[in-house]
């Protein structure tokens, strides 16, 4: 996986880097040395990125609940 696509893949399934570093309870540094390609990004990590990026890319966002508030009856 190259960095644009750790990148891209973060952005679809809308994590930061640091929600990325919190969920896998690494240092923050780290995964920012992946995304800059100062690190190679396991292959491991790569696969499952792109499995959930892949997902969200196909779903997309259910946009029926948009402006909706608490309360509200269908």
């Amino acid at each position: 996986m190259t960095p644009a696509r750790f990148t891209e893949c973060l952005l679809h399934i809308r994590w930061t880097p640091m929600n990325l570093a919190s969920l896998l309870q690494c240092d923050l540094a780290l995964v920012d040395a992946w995304e800059s390609g100062e690190e190679e990004i396991p292959e491991k990590l790569a696969g499952w990125l792109e499995t959930l990026a892949v997902a969200h890319e196909a779903t997309g966002i259910l946009s029926d609940y948009r402006g909706l508030r608490y309360g509200f009856k269908q």
